[in-house]
């Protein structure tokens, strides 16, 4: 009897022990990508270091998180068409004009999108392309599997990974997610947030969240003590509530 009580107590625990098992895991939770099969991902980068990441979303334009530039790194630049950023085999541009959302402000995560100008027109090809982005404003359905990709850190305050990452996720209730994290924090009409046992991790904001084709969210932010935490879910900028804005810099780009 004493062991049957055991095995049940046992077997009611083990999807809290595996949970907490991988609660620090960033994207490494998920799987290294297939060597350019997301052709759209950048490295954003400050002196030649990851930093953050952002996508190509035109021949001319990569989306990133407006909090990975402020006064310590004001000067970007960014790598395009890598997978492993340590064998250099890749394009680095430099950022012509820096398009940060007019009511972003340093210190709070709401309007964190951005937009880069590159130098120069973008040759696109077999590894460097550019992911299309919502053509107007929509939810995302909850549990909707989608996914998430950088060369982010593997754990919380861990280092940044050369390779790049890649991990499917569930879009969260928007309802739940506001609970989670509050009015103040959240913004339901401009922001979504996801579930699932891998995700973000520092080093990985900028990035798409991406659900089929399309680019739907901006890796913004989460728990400031663990990544992939339970307790706050990451939370992505809804591109679809800024297409007004967008459309106004690059025009019509679907």
């Amino acid at each position: 009897m004493t062991i049957i009580i055991f095995l049940l107590l046992l077997a009611s625990l083990l999807p809290h022990l595996t949970f907490t098992a991988r609660v620090n895991v960033g994207i490494m939770n998920g799987k290294e990508a297939k060597p350019h099969s997301r052709p759209y991902m950048v490295s954003v980068q400050v002196k030649e270091q990851h930093i953050c990441g952002g996508f190509l979303i035109s021949d001319r334009f990569v989306m990133t998180a407006a909090h990975c530039r402020n006064i310590s790194f004001p000067v970007l630049t960014v790598v395009l068409g890598a997978h492993d950023l340590q064998e250099k085999n890749w394009d680095r541009l430099n950022v012509d004009f820096y398009h940060e959302h007019p009511d972003y402000t340093n210190g709070s995560f709401h309007n964190d999108i951005m937009l880069l100008k590159l130098e120069r027109h973008v040759e696109q090809n077999n590894i460097i392309k550019n992911i299309s982005i919502p053509m107007k404003e929509d939810d995302i359905e909850a549990d909707t599997v989608c996914s998430v990709a950088g060369w982010g850190s593997l754990k919380t305050n861990g280092k940044g990974n050369n390779r790049l990452m890649e991990t499917d996720v569930a879009v969260m209730n928007n309802m739940k997610c506001e609970s989670k994290w509050g009015k103040t924090d959240y913004s339901a009409s401009q922001m979504m947030c996801v579930y699932g046992n891998g995700g973000s991790c520092d080093g990985d904001s900028g990035g798409p969240l991406v659900c089929g084709d399309i680019a739907v969210g901006v890796t913004s932010f989460g728990d400031p003590e663990q990544c992939n935490s339970f307790k706050l879910p990451e939370v992505y900028i809804k591109i679809s509530a800024y297409l007004p804005w967008i459309k106004s810099i690059i025009g019509n780009i679907n």
